[in-house]
C-alpha cells in the first residue's frame, strides 16, 4: 500500500514517514500545500494522511479540491487544531477521519488500517512469494512453515521487497524506503541489510528468492533453476 503524508514540520513528517516505512507501507512526504495538492492528484495512493496548516496552501483547501476533482482516496486529517466546528469542517469537506495532535503512533497506525479496510483497496494481511510468507499483522515471517526471526528494519526491507514482487528496486529507492534517507554511493548501508537478510531468508533454502541486479539494485523473484 501507498502513502502520501503532506505535513511541513519537519521531526513529525520525518517521524510519520519512517514509522508507516517500517510498517510496511511505501510512503512519500510532501513539506508544502502545492507540492502535496499536486502528488496526490497525479500519483496513485491508497490513503492521504493531511495536516491542515499548511504552507503555500492548507489542509482545507487541498482537501476542498481533492473532493471537488472526484478523488476518492481515504483521506486522514491530522492536526493541533481540536476545536469541534474544525473537526466537523474537515468531515463535510470529505474527510475520511480526524486525529489531534499530539497522537500515539498505534492509534495512528489503527486508523489508517481501518480506513484501508473500508475502502476498495485494502492493505493485505499478508504478502507471499514461494512459500516465503509475512504477516503484517503479527509481525511474523515465516519460509516452508519456519519461523524466521527479523529485527525492524530487516521486516520493512522484506515488506518493501515482496509489496512489489518482480520490480527492480534501486539502492536509492530502498535507502528512501527503509532508512528515509538519500543513498550515498560511499556507503554499503544496503548492500550489507539485505546481505543479511538473505542470510534469513535465502541461504537456508534451496531457492534463492532475492536476486542482485548488475548495476541496478536488486529484486525478489522466483527463477527457474
Amino acid at each position: 500500500m501507498k502513502l502520501l503524508i503532506i505535513e511541513d514540520e519537519p521531526k513529525t513528517g520525518d517521524y510519520l514517514r519512517q514509522g508507516l516505512a517500517e510498517a510496511g507501507f511505501v510512503v512519500d512526504l510532501a513539506r508544502s500545500g502545492p507540492d502535496g495538492l499536486h502528488w496526490a492528484q497525479t500519483g496513485e495512493y491508497d490513503l492521504l494522511v493531511l495536516d491542515v496548516m499548511l504552507p503555500g496552501l492548507d489542509g482545507w483547501e487541498i482537501l476542498s479540491r481533492l473532493r471537488g476533482a472526484g478523488h476518492a482516496l481515504p483521506i486522514l486529517m491530522l492536526t493541533a487544531r481540536d476545536d469541534v466546528a474544525d473537526r466537523v469542517r474537515g468531515l463535510e469537506l470529505g474527510a475520511d477521519d480526524y486525529l489531534v495532535k499530539p497522537f500515539a503512533f498505534s492509534e495512528l497506525l489503527a486508523r489508517i488500517r481501518s480506513l484501508l479496510r473500508r475502502g476498495k483497496a485494502k492493505e493485505p494481511e499478508q504478502l507471499v512469494v514461494a512459500d516465503l510468507e509475512l504477516d503484517l499483522l503479527r509481525r511474523r515471517a515465516t519460509r516452508a512453515g519456519q519461523r524466521i526471526d527479523l529485527t525492524a528494519k530487516e521486516f520493512a526491507l522484506l515488506a518493501l521487497f515482496l509489496r512489489r514482487p518482480g520490480e527492480v528496486l534501486s539502492r536509492a529507492l530502498i535507502a528512501s524506503q527503509v532508512w528515509d534517507m538519500n543513498f550515498d554511493s560511499d556507503t554499503n548501508v544496503v548492500d550489507v541489510a539485505v546481505k543479511r537478510l538473505r542470510a534469513k531468508v535465502d541461504d537456508p533454502f534451496s531457492e534463492r528468492l532475492i536476486h542482485t541486479v548488475r548495476g541496478m539494485g536488486y529484486v525478489m523473484e522466483r527463477r527457474p533453476s
